[in-house]
C-alpha cells in the first residue's frame, strides 16, 4: 500500500463530522491528533492551534537550508454528514476509487499534501524557503479554522487541496445568505376580511426572486465561473390549517462572482421588498443579511497557476485552468493577501450517500505538489 494512499483510509476511517453542521457530531479533535503524529514523524515542526473547545488546526512547518519564499498546503478536515450512509468511516477500495465520508471532499486532498511535505522532507528537505501544510476545521459550515491560520500564519503563496479532479483553479464564487420575514395578519380560516396570509404574500418575494434568478442567469457570464445565481433554500411559516398565518420567513442563498461587493444579495431583495411596499401598502416585510464570503480569484497568468502547471506537466499530468462553482477557504487565505489556488484530486459523490475519490488522482497530485515546493520555493 503507498504511503500515501495508506493515510488516506486512517483519515477517512476517522469520524469528524462538522458539529455546527450536526449537533453532536465528533468534529476535528481525533484527526487532528492523527495528523499531528503524522506531521511530527515526517520531520515537520508540528503547531495545535485550538480555534473553539475540541476544534484544533494542526499546522506543520518545514525549514529550508536558506531563505526563500514560503508555500502553504492547505486542507479542511471537517466533513458533512453521513445520514443515509452504510458504514461512511469504512473506507472501502474499488476499481481504483476509494470510498467513505471525506474521501474526496477533501480528506484525499488532505493525505496528498501531507504526503507532499513527508516526501520533500525524507529527500534531504528543501534547498531554499519554507513549506506550511494546514489543516484547518470548519470550512464546510463558516470556515473558523481558516480565519484564526491566516491570523497567526503567513506565505507567498498557497495551494487549497480541495477537489478539482486535478485542474487548476484560479477562482471561485463567494455566496451571502439573506433570511426575509413576512408580515400577516392572524384570524380564523373562516373570516377572510380579517386576515391577512403571511405564506402568500411570501409567493410574491419568491416570484421576484425567481424572476431576479433568470435574469442573473442570462447576464455576460465570468470566463471561468459562470453567471451568479440564488436559490429558495427555507420556508417556514404557519401556526395551524384553520388560522391566516401571521408570519413565514424564506431564508434564501445567493451565488456571487468575483466584484460583486458582501451587500449586493441584501440590496437586490430589499429593492424587490420596497417594490412590492410600494404596489400594496399593507405588504410588510423586512431583509436580514445573515452571513456571506466573498468570490475570489487570482490571474490565470500569476506566477502560482503557472508554476503549479509547469509542475503537473512535469509528473506527466495534462493541466488546465479552470474555475470552481463552490465556495472554500481559499478565499479567506486570498482576501487576507496569500495568492491562493485549489488543486485536488477528484471524484464524485460530494455530500451524497456514496463519496469516492479516485486514487490515481491522488498520487498525482501528491507528485505534482512535491515539484510545485521544489519550484516555487
Amino acid at each position: 500500500m503507498d504511503r500515501c494512499i495508506d493515510l488516506l483510509r486512517d483519515l477517512v476511517a476517522i469520524n469528524s463530522v462538522n458539529p455546527t453542521l450536526v449537533p453532536g457530531a465528533a468534529g476535528e479533535r481525533a484527526i487532528a491528533e492523527r495528523i499531528a503524529v503524522d506531521m511530527r514523524r515526517s520531520g515537520l515542526d508540528v503547531s495545535i492551534d485550538l480555534v473553539a473547545p475540541d476544534r484544533p488546526n494542526v499546522v506543520g512547518v518545514l525549514e529550508g537550508r536558506a531563505p526563500g519564499r514560503t508555500l502553504m498546503f492547505c486542507g479542511h478536515t471537517d466533513t458533512v454528514g453521513v445520514a443515509g450512509m452504510t458504514d461512511p468511516f469504512a473506507p472501502v477500495e474499488r476499481d481504483g476509487r476509494l470510498y467513505g465520508r471525506g474521501a474526496q471532499d477533501m480528506k484525499g486532498g488532505v493525505a496528498a499534501m501531507m504526503t507532499a511535505a513527508a516526501d520533500v522532507a525524507s529527500r534531504g528537505g528543501l534547498a531554499k524557503g519554507r513549506l506550511i501544510v494546514a489543516a484547518v476545521v470548519d470550512e464546510e459550515h463558516s470556515s473558523i479554522g481558516a480565519d484564526a491560520l491566516v491570523t497567526r500564519w503567513r506565505a507567498d503563496a498557497a495551494v487549497v487541496t480541495e477537489p478539482t479532479d486535478l485542474a487548476i483553479a484560479v477562482g471561485h464564487k463567494g455566496f451571502a445568505w439573506v433570511r426575509v420575514d413576512v408580515e400577516g395578519r392572524a384570524a380564523h380560516g373562516s373570516r377572510p376580511a380579517e386576515g391577512q396570509d403571511a405564506i402568500l404574500r411570501l409567493g410574491r418575494v419568491l416570484a421576484r426572486l425567481e424572476a431576479l434568478d433568470a435574469s442573473l442567469q442570462t447576464r455576460p457570464p465570468h470566463q471561468l465561473l459562470g453567471t451568479g445565481s440564488l436559490h429558495a433554500s427555507l420556508i417556514e411559516g404557519g401556526r395551524e390549517l384553520s388560522s391566516y398565518p401571521d408570519h413565514a420567513r424564506l431564508q434564501m442563498e445567493r451565488r456571487t462572482l468575483p466584484g460583486e461587493p458582501g451587500s449586493t444579495a441584501l440590496a437586490e431583495v430589499q429593492q424587490i421588498l420596497d417594490a412590492l411596499a410600494r404596489e400594496d401598502p399593507s405588504f410588510r416585510a423586512t431583509a436580514t443579511a445573515m452571513f456571506a464570503r466573498p468570490a475570489y480569484e487570482v490571474p490565470a497568468d500569476h506566477e502560482l497557476p503557472q508554476t503549479l502547471t509547469a509542475a503537473l506537466a512535469h509528473v506527466g499530468g495534462r493541466p488546465r485552468i479552470t474555475g470552481a462553482s463552490f465556495w472554500t477557504d481559499a478565499a479567506v487565505l486570498g482576501h487576507a493577501g496569500i495568492p491562493s489556488i485549489l488543486f485536488g484530486p477528484g471524484g464524485a459523490g460530494l455530500h451524497s450517500v456514496e463519496e469516492y475519490v479516485n486514487v490515481e488522482e491522488v498520487l498525482m497530485c501528491r507528485d505534482a505538489l512535491i515539484e510545485l515546493a521544489k519550484r516555487y520555493c
